[in-house]
């Protein structure tokens, strides 16, 4: 009975047709695609969790997990995907490898706690596709075909953790003031002066303290599909409460960086920051760091999932990814060359400078 409750939970019937109900980008609504009805997601009362971080490190382990979910791994690139049971495309979103169906798993997960919404619909999503194969030269008639495609663009919820925590850092170090002296430097014209910068150098000590907020960590392992960093800023100020509605018509990614791993790595986010307010700290117009004791407490974690449109295709045995911020409609991508329409071009440019050079004569 549990498992059947937590399926309906992903998929939802709708009251007027019994088709099923998709996530509405853009709000909080289930849409019918066939009759339009719709209906509201029910919002948490309270707004969600921050987990205690050392509870699960310590006592529960960096595997741990709180809910199965059903996973299709590509065995091209490495992904964990996670799709409805009436989702129409089994290729993988990023390398457009044949899924099969009979490989799904079980596999445990710490349930997200939060998530950003779609805010751009898939249509939208698909006329800045266009808009953008459509203003670069030299593209091959493939990737024009995908752009028309319309199994070919995905939306997909991408795992990341953040941590927040209470950040102390006692350091020593040098402050710099630039000061200038006057020199006289001999030209071939005699001699002229000239201001020198230099800095003056004192110690310094102290110590700096503060709360860190939402640390932002990637939980997809980055091999062959970094999300660039043009399109990887979303607000999180926009994030809901998880709930299995909004994934409704979408792809889910599952996470293959453990929150160990997130830890450490949020660990070193966490002393980039430190050093600015060290820095900042000390003052003056240089700064030198000699030692600093950094020290985290009241670590939290939470587990998000954050929206983004994908359309891979292949062209000359490479793949060519194409990305869109599901929240902001950003857009970042990778583009192929027609070697043939490059070619041609130079063939043309030639005959047009030979038959200038044919009356110039």
């Amino acid at each position: 009975m549990e498992e059947e409750t937590k399926q309906s939970e992903h998929k939802k019937a709708c009251a007027n047709c019994g088709a099923e109900l998709k996530f509405k980008p853009g709000s909080h609504q289930l849409k019918c695609e066939y009759c339009g009805y719709e209906e509201f997601i029910e919002q948490a009362k309270s707004s969600f969790e921050e987990l205690e971080l050392q509870h699960y490190l310590k006592v529960v382990g960096e595997n741990a997990y709180t809910e199965t979910i059903d996973i299709l791994h590509c065995k091209n690139c490495g992904a964990n995907q996670h799709v409805g049971e009436n989702y129409k495309s089994l290729d993988c979103i990023y390398c457009s490898e044949p899924l099969i169906l009979a490989d799904v798993e079980r596999e445990g997960w710490i349930v997200p706690g939060a998530l950003v919404p779609f805010q751009i619909d898939a249509q939208k999503a698909k006329a800045t596709f266009k808009t953008w194969v459509g203003g670069i030269w030299f593209a091959p008639n493939k990737l024009k075909r995908a752009a028309l495609d319309p199994e070919g663009l995905h939306g997909l919820y991408l795992p990341y953790w953040t941590f927040d925590a209470n950040l102390n850092a006692q350091y020593k170090g040098q402050r710099g003031d630039y000061y200038y002296e006057t020199e006289r430097v001999r030209t071939k014209n005699g001699t002229q002066t000239r201001q020198v910068r230099k800095t003056r150098w004192s110690s310094v000590s102290g110590a700096v303290n503060g709360f860190v907020d939402d640390i932002l960590i990637n939980a997809s392992e980055k091999k062959r599909r970094d999300i660039p960093a043009k399109i990887a800023f979303w607000n999180v100020k926009e994030l809901v409460p998880f709930n299995s509605k909004y994934l409704s018509g979408f792809v889910t990614e599952k996470y293959t960086v453990s929150l160990k791993e997130g830890h450490h790595s949020s660990f070193q986010k966490a002393k980039q920051i430190a050093n600015g307010w060290i820095r900042k700290d000390i003052g003056g117009d240089t700064q030198r760091i000699s030692q600093a004791d950094i020290k985290l407490a009241d670590e939290t974690f939470k587990h998000i999932l954050l929206p983004v449109y994908i359309s891979s295709y292949r062209y000359n045995n490479k793949d060519y990814n194409f990305y869109i911020n599901g929240q902001t409609g950003e857009l970042s991508g990778t583009r192929p060359y027609s070697f043939w329409k490059i070619f041609f071009l130079v063939l043309f440019i030639i005959a047009i400078l030979g038959i200038i050079a044919i009356f110039a004569q």
